[in-house]
């Protein structure tokens, strides 16, 4: 497996230990992680802490340039406010571990000139299919539904 999505399923696993959901994210810049983070909505009471939002929050300030060379690993498709910050940063590349528990504007993506490459990984899968099972409502309270 890719060492930077197993990153972000590390990620995923903090997350889901410190009583959250289970979706983890890295940036990759020049082969190096830049920034990691987890889903903390409910942890920090957020509405917009995703995995995504808080990988880039924690890599902090980046020129332009720099995010145009980026990758962005996330365990789960990102949502629309996550893969806005893609575009808004012309982040050129998403590594997706899984889709099927929520698909995000994958499509919309790919048609702004963004790769987009699914790996259908079965961890990430079951960390999210679990979640769900088990904590219906947190899931839903938010994008799930």
């Amino acid at each position: 497996m890719d060492r930077y999505l197993e990153a972000a399923i590390e990620e995923a696993k903090k997350g889901l230990a410190a009583g959250g959901i289970p979706i983890g994210a890295v940036l990759v810049i020049d082969d190096k992680i830049v920034g990691r983070g987890h889903n903390q909505r409910i942890q920090k009471g957020s509405a917009v802490l995703h995995a995504e939002m808080d990988c880039l929050e924690n890599a902090g300030r980046i020129p332009a340039v720099d995010y145009r060379r980026a990758t962005l690993y996330s365990t789960l498709s990102p949502c629309d406010m996550c893969s806005g910050a893609v575009l808004l940063y012309g982040i050129p590349k998403i590594v997706i571990g899984e889709n099927h528990t929520f698909c995000g504007p994958e499509d919309y993506v790919k048609s702004r000139g963004v790769e987009v490459v699914v790996v259908d990984n079965q961890e990430c899968r079951q960390l999210m299919e679990t979640f769900i099972e088990n904590n219906p409502e947190l899931w839903n309270e938010d994008i799930g539904v």
